[in-house]
């Protein structure tokens, strides 16, 4: 009893490691075990097929709830001013683009290929593994659906049987259809509202508590799949971050550049020194909302932005503005694809730009959406969930890239539109030494 309280206790060192550090080292347990036990690695199949149907046992209500929740949030009974309203357009828009970034990433430097884990593999893979394919089936498909068909079934005649089937964005485009409805009701529809927004939050936790489990889900999808496809997964793994990383770039330095120039006349370079210490704490933190605090010190103090264009710009864009998501999705989704041999038509690659632009107005700006919403994704075009597996080890590495593509993201759209509504204080815009007395690290 005297040393009681001095007995070591190994397992606090693995409860207290950060959720990113315990998947990575499930990822690399799994691939150690599934290339020195290939045979025994095998067994560990049915502990993954566990893991992939319980997120598909989230992906429907997560979805459908949040997406209420966010978007009556956004309306908060009453219809949008016309500073909300372009601050909605431009982070839509730019999402949409960031994705057609990320599927033109994908495509050019084919980060799948290489893996060969076999055409059609989803089909193959037992209960529970790639079993619902999405709203068409890949394996033995005898031609691409026509944009004409897909159009026609975006309402769902039965909006339950859509949730049952996991036909994500026909459950999406009923859920913003309800949303409207529901604000639009008034007084009468608060009850539901908050019926919904608590029920969202319920599912945020649940989610919390079945990503807990990532770890051991990873370990055991990776011992099986190296174990029966070798090493050959690991290559293709660092040709994603370079992917992710580079379409990153690509739209932080071309498109928000781009913007600055031709939208609002102003010069992209003084914009990119303002927000480097918002870009350092969003890169470190994978977290919007954590990292809200100083991207309203940097717009408004270095920058120039009117207070009253931030406070409400700002936190709609820590909540809806997904653009280094979307990004992701796109590169992930086509790696995915490519990995398990399987050919993508245009309709999908709309439905990728669709899913990834309407399911972020519910998403939360906190780590690990993205993987999340990659289920998503890989559902609404019938490819494998196993894919997640493959990305959860190194997700944290693109988190980082992404959440400061979302912020960088945020502070633009604020500019604009305070640019275009007069609220930019140039003279502190283009003073060099703006802000320079901002001590971040008190904050």
């Amino acid at each position: 009893m005297l040393f009681h309280g001095l007995a070591f206790k190994p397992w606090r060192i693995w409860t207290r490691r950060p959720l990113w550090l315990k998947t990575l080292l499930g990822m690399l347990t799994g691939i150690g075990l599934g290339a020195g036990f290939s045979e025994q690695a095998l067994l560990l199949k049915p502990i993954g097929v566990l893991f992939v149907n319980t997120i598909q046992m989230l992906m429907v209500p997560l979805i459908f709830c949040s997406v209420i929740a966010g978007l009556t949030s956004l309306l908060k009974g009453k219809t949008l001013d016309r500073i909300a309203g372009k601050a909605i357009g431009l982070y839509l828009c730019s999402t949409a683009v960031a994705i057609c970034i990320g599927l033109m990433m994908g495509w050019l430097l084919e980060p799948g290929m290489g893996a060969n884990m076999g055409p059609g593999m989803g089909a193959n893979m037992g209960p529970g593994m790639g079993a619902n394919m999405g709203p068409y089936e890949r394996v033995g498909m005898a031609e691409s659906p026509t944009l004409a068909s897909v159009l026609s079934h975006l309402v769902p005649r039965n909006p339950v049987q859509a949730m049952v089937d996991g036909k994500i964005l026909q459950v999406i485009v009923f859920a913003v259809a309800l949303a409207l409805a529901l604000n639009a009701t008034g007084r009468r529809g608060r009850p539901a509202i908050l019926f919904f927004t608590s029920l969202a939050e319920g599912m945020f936790k649940l989610t919390q508590m079945v990503m807990a489990l990532a770890p051991y889900g990873v370990c055991a999808l990776m011992a099986w799949m190296t174990g029966k496809y070798g090493m050959n997964l690991l290559l293709p793994l660092l040709k994603v971050i370079g992917a992710v990383y580079l379409g990153c770039l690509l739209h932080v330095l071309g498109v928000y550049s781009s913007l600055l120039i031709l939208l609002a006349r102003l010069n992209p370079l003084h914009y990119f020194k303002s927000i480097v210490d918002a870009q350092a704490v969003a890169f470190t933190s994978s977290s919007s909302n954590s990292t809200l605090p100083i991207s309203l010190a940097c717009a408004e103090r270095r920058l120039g932005v009117s207070p009253a264009i931030t406070a409400k710009v700002l936190p709609i864009g820590a909540t809806i503005n997904m653009d280094g998501t979307a990004l992701y999705q796109g590169v992930t989704a086509l790696f995915v694809a490519q990995a398990f041999g399987v050919d993508l038509h245009m309709v999908d690659y709309l439905t990728i730009i669709s899913i990834a632009t309407l399911a972020s107005i519910g998403t939360a700006g906190t780590p690990g959406t993205g993987l999340m919403l990659l289920t998503l994704t890989l559902t609404a075009v019938g490819l494998p969930l196993e894919g997640v597996a493959l990305i959860a080890g190194i997700d944290r590495i693109l988190d980082m890239a992404r959440t400061t593509v979302n912020v960088s993201g945020d502070i633009l759209v604020s500019v604009l539109i305070a640019r275009s509504e007069r609220e930019l204080d140039l003279a502190t815009y283009h003073d060099a030494s703006a802000g320079e007395d901002i001590d971040f690290t008190l904050r």
